[in-house]
């Protein structure tokens, strides 16, 4: 493996075979580099979705998509904030981005919780949630959406990168990007907020499940076996990601 390789993830690389962003030049090899431009999302919510079509991934009202490439009614690029990359309805879109001035708090207001807004209709900037779980915690009930991070859907990583956000963390898209947050405790010592992930290698961008320990005993998650945003018995969540051929999970202490 090249350093290259090494360091090439197709989830987060604004790179294909065929072109690059700019900055990757000599460090990512492509037939062209060209700059993206700067843009943002204009509708309360958009999904970005995979070469095949599928929902790897949203953005929220303001927050900056860089694109690369505009075929037809979509844009090839990728989200400022998480990294993420895929294709975006053109429509969802507006050219340049604009500086935010407050954040969008709750779960039932016309736009998602972190969206960015440019006035003062919402919290100030700057001004941010202290506990990820409590956070977490007013979630419970919403579905369970593959690629969601919404109140109308989210996936497990989605309301941990949710939470996160809302505190003023950095919020990664994935499972094993997850994993290496805060630093590692052993489930003896685990408590209240910390992050469990299970990894589960060969799932392609969807390589495990985190949940929020809520006790000793039990996990506040958002899970496609119940649905929506549950809390679990600990113990069930072991033996049924066991037994679907996860990894043993880590805890880690944001």
């Amino acid at each position: 493996m090249t350093a290259t390789d090494a360091i090439f993830d197709p989830r987060t690389t604004l790179a294909r075979a065929d072109l690059a962003e700019q900055g990757l030049e000599g460090i990512v090899r492509a037939d062209v580099h060209r700059a993206a431009q700067a843009m943002r999302c204009a509708t309360p919510m958009a999904d970005i979705v995979d070469a095949s079509g599928q929902t790897v991934d949203q953005l929220v009202f303001g927050e900056a998509f860089d694109a690369l490439e505009t075929l037809q009614d979509r844009a090839w690029g990728q989200a400022r904030r998480d990294g993420v990359v895929g294709w975006v309805d053109r429509a969802a879109l507006s050219d340049g981005v604009v500086l935010p001035r407050s954040r969008v708090t709750a779960l039932d207001a016309d736009l998602p919780p972190n969206a960015l807004v440019a006035d003062d209709a919402f919290s100030p900037v700057g001004e941010f949630e202290t506990d990820p779980l409590a956070f977490a915690e007013r979630w419970l009930g919403v579905p369970h959406r593959l690629g969601g991070r919404t109140p109308k859907g989210t996936d497990c990583c989605g309301l941990v990168q949710q939470a996160l956000y809302a505190c003023g963390r950095a919020g990664p898209r994935y499972a094993d990007e997850q994993a290496e947050l805060g630093r590692a405790v052993s489930r003896a010592d685990a408590r209240r907020g910390d992050l469990v992930v299970w990894l589960h290698p060969g799932q392609g961008p969807w390589n495990g499940h985190s949940a929020f320990l809520l006790d000793g005993d039990r996990v506040l998650h958002a899970t496609g076996h119940h649905g929506a945003v549950a809390v679990e018995p600990l113990a069930e969540a072991l033996a049924r990601y066991a037994a679907d051929g996860f990894e043993a999970p880590v805890f880690r202490r944001l």
